[in-house]
C-alpha cells in the first residue's frame, strides 16, 4: 500500500464533466487500494460543505479557491514567459503552500499530478531534498490538441487571432510537455494514440495507458429521461471548451439545417456549462436548444434519440462517447470525436462531412429497430471501459516499492480541511 498525494483542477465530485469523471473514478478505485489525499481546487459553484463522497474514501482532504487571472496578468505571462499559458491558469500561493505543508509532514510515496495545467507547482516539488516519485496523468496531449486548433482556425479569417495564440501555445506546449514527462517517474495516457504522441515529445519513456472509464453499471440502469421534444439530437459536454464550441458550431451551421429540413419536429439539444458567447447566436436557430448546466446529463442521454459527437478539433478520448454508448443510445461521430477507442466502430456510426452525418442522423432517426441495435452494440462496446477493468494496472505501479511509512505524530484530523481561507495575490 503506498501514500499518494492527488493534486486536482477542480474537486472530482460531483462527476459531471471529462475532467472530474476521469479524476473520480481514479480517486475511488486508488482509495480501496492505497492511502490517498487530496489537494484540489474548488470552483465558485461546488458545494459548500466537504462531500461525503470525498471525505469518507480520502485520509486527509484540502481545497483552495480557484484563483482567477486578470487580462493584464496573462498578457504579461503571454509577454513575458516562455512557459505555455495553460500553467499559469492555476498558479496558486495557497494551493502551493498546501502542498508544502503536506510534503513536510507526510512521507508520500507518489505525486499523482492530474493534467497538465497543475505542473507549475513541480517546480517546488522537485527542487525539495527527498521528494516523492511523480506520477503525471496526461488527460490530453496538449501539444496536439493546440496544433489542430491552429490548423482549424487557420481556415477561417476571422478566427486568425485564436490561430496565431494556438501557434505560439503549441510550441511553448511542446516543450513544456516534453519536460514533465521526461522528469517524471510515471507517465500515463488515455489512449494509445495519446502515449505514442508523447512519446514522440520524450523519446525513451513508456506510458501506462489507462483509458478513460465509468462505473458503466451506474449509467446502464439508468431509467428517468428529460421531457425532450422528439427526434431529439443530444451534445453533451462543457460548452466553454474550444472544441466542443467549434463541434457546436458545425453541427448548427452544416449539419443541422439538412436534418431539420428532413425532420421538421426535430430539436437540438447542447447540454452544458457555462455556454461560450459565441453559441448565443445558435439561441435564434429554429430547434436548437441550449440548457446550460444540469444537476446530471443521464436524463438527457436516456432521451436522446440519436447522441451526436461533431468534433473537429482535440485528442484524448471522449467521456461522452462513454457515457452515451453505456446509456444504450445510437450514436454518430466524427472520426475525431471517437479517436482514441480501438474498433469504436462497432459502436459509434461515423461520419466526416456534413452531408453524410446528417444522413446517418436522419436515417436512425427513422428507423427504431436500427437504433435499438446500435444502442445494445454500444452498450456492448462500453463495458470494456468499466473502472473496474481499467485500474488493476495502474493500483499495481503505485504499489511497486512504496517506501517505509514513518510515525510523525500527523493524524488524520490534521490533514483534513475544507475550503481553505486563500491569501493568494492571485484570487480576487
Amino acid at each position: 500500500m503506498a501514500r499518494v498525494l492527488m493534486l486536482t483542477p477542480q474537486l472530482p465530485y460531483p462527476p459531471r464533466q471529462g475532467t472530474a469523471l476521469r479524476n473520480w473514478g481514479l480517486l475511488r478505485g486508488l482509495a480501496a487500494h492505497h492511502e490517498l489525499w487530496l489537494l484540489s481546487f474548488v470552483t465558485p459553484d461546488q458545494a459548500d460543505e466537504m462531500p461525503p463522497a470525498l471525505s469518507t474514501r480520502l485520509k486527509g482532504v484540502a481545497a483552495i479557491p480557484q484563483p482567477t487571472r486578470a487580462p493584464f496578468q496573462r498578457l504579461r505571462d503571454l509577454l513575458t514567459s516562455r512557459k505555455p499559458d495553460l500553467i499559469f491558469r492555476l498558479r496558486s500561493a495557497a494551493f502551493e503552500a498546501q502542498l508544502q505543508d503536506w510534503l513536510d509532514a507526510q512521507p508520500f510515496d507518489w505525486l499523482l499530478v492530474e493534467g497538465l495545467e497543475l505542473t507549475l507547482a513541480l517546480e517546488r516539488v522537485w527542487a525539495r531534498p527527498h521528494p516523492p516519485r511523480v506520477a503525471f496523468d496526461a488527460h490530453n496531449c496538449e501539444y496536439l490538441l493546440q496544433q489542430r486548433a491552429f490548423q482549424t482556425d487557420l481556415r477561417h479569417p476571422r478566427r486568425w487571432v485564436g490561430a496565431a495564440y494556438s501557434w505560439l501555445q503549441w510550441r511553448r506546449l511542446r516543450r513544456h510537455e516534453a519536460a514533465i514527462c521526461r522528469r517524471a517517474e510515471l507517465v500515463t495516457a488515455v489512449s494509445t494514440a495519446d502515449a505514442a504522441a508523447l512519446q514522440r515529445l520524450a523519446p525513451g519513456i513508456t506510458p501506462l495507458v489507462i483509458p478513460n472509464g465509468l462505473e458503466v453499471a451506474e449509467y446502464t440502469r439508468w431509467e428517468e429521461a428529460a421531457p425532450l421534444q422528439q427526434p431529439a439530437f443530444v451534445f453533451t459536454g462543457t460548452l466553454d471548451f474550444r472544441p466542443n464550441v467549434d463541434g457546436a458550431l458545425w453541427f448548427a451551421a452544416e449539419v443541422w439545417p439538412r436534418i431539420r429540413a428532413a425532420l421538421p419536429e426535430a430539436h437540438a439539444y447542447l447540454v452544458g456549462q457555462r455556454p461560450h458567447p459565441r453559441l448565443d447566436a445558435l439561441r435564434a436557430v429554429p430547434g436548437v436548444v441550449i440548457t446550460g448546466a444540469v444537476p446530471d446529463t443521464r436524463p438527457y442521454l436516456r432521451a436522446a434519440t440519436v447522441y451526436v459527437v461533431p468534433l473537429r478539433v482535440g485528442g484524448g478520448t471522449r467521456f461522452k462517447i462513454l457515457e452515451a454508448a453505456a446509456t444504450g443510445r445510437a450514436i454518430v461521430s466524427t472520426t475525431l470525436g471517437a479517436e482514441g477507442f480501438p474498433n469504436v466502430e462497432q459502436a459509434v456510426t461515423l461520419a466526416d462531412d456534413a452531408v453524410a452525418f446528417a444522413e446517418a442522423c436522419i436515417t436512425l432517426a427513422r428507423d427504431p429497430a436500427l437504433r435499438q441495435r446500435r444502442g445494445a452494440r454500444a452498450q456492448a462496446f462500453v463495458r470494456a471501459y468499466d473502472w473496474d477493468t481499467l485500474l488493476p494496472p495502474l493500483i499495481t505501479r503505485l504499489e511497486g516499492n512504496a517506501g517505509q511509512h514513518f510515525e510523525s505524530g500527523y493524524t488524520e484530523g490534521d490533514a483534513r480541511c475544507w475550503r481553505t481561507s486563500s491569501k493568494d495575490e492571485n484570487v480576487r
